[in-house]
């Protein structure tokens, strides 16, 4: 090996050093966290006719008119799951919903929104019991 490609494999060794340093120590930045905390809305109902399946579609399409209520972020609705049996098991009810919002304020407004108030006045002549489990996230 000549000089001149001695001192062009230097230069070039050099260089790659020099890159990997930069590449190394260059820090991404970190995704923000958002500065709230997801609130779950978690509701149970039981209807008052519990075999008709009538008031049942009446009750799950309510519960599907909510979804344009623009604070709720997520919406599932769900039927009792036949899983074990077990004595922390309660499946006794007819219905869940089950929303998120961003925080609390999300939850303030679809509680006051005139869809949300327009199903209650549709709907609960159709249930017999409702209990609510509100719970915000722990951030770690």
């Amino acid at each position: 090996m000549n000089a001149m490609e001695n001192q062009n494999r230097r230069k070039f060794i050099i260089t790659l050093t020099a890159i990997g340093t930069a590449l190394t120590s260059f820090s991404f930045p970190k995704k923000k966290k958002p500065k709230t905390n997801v609130l779950s809305h978690h509701v149970f109902f039981w209807l008052k006719n519990p075999e008709s399946k009538e008031d049942l579609a009446k009750l799950i399409s309510g519960l599907n008119s909510l979804r344009k209520i623009e604070t709720i972020k997520g919406l599932q609705i769900g039927l009792p799951a036949s899983t074990e049996k077990r004595d922390v098991v309660d499946n006794s009810f007819s219905v869940s919903e089950l929303m998120f919002f961003e925080d609390v304020e999300g939850q303030n407004v679809y509680q006051k929104h005139p869809l949300h108030q327009q199903f209650i006045d549709d709907c609960s002549h159709l249930w017999d019991k409702v209990i609510v489990y509100d719970a915000i996230e722990v951030k770690q």
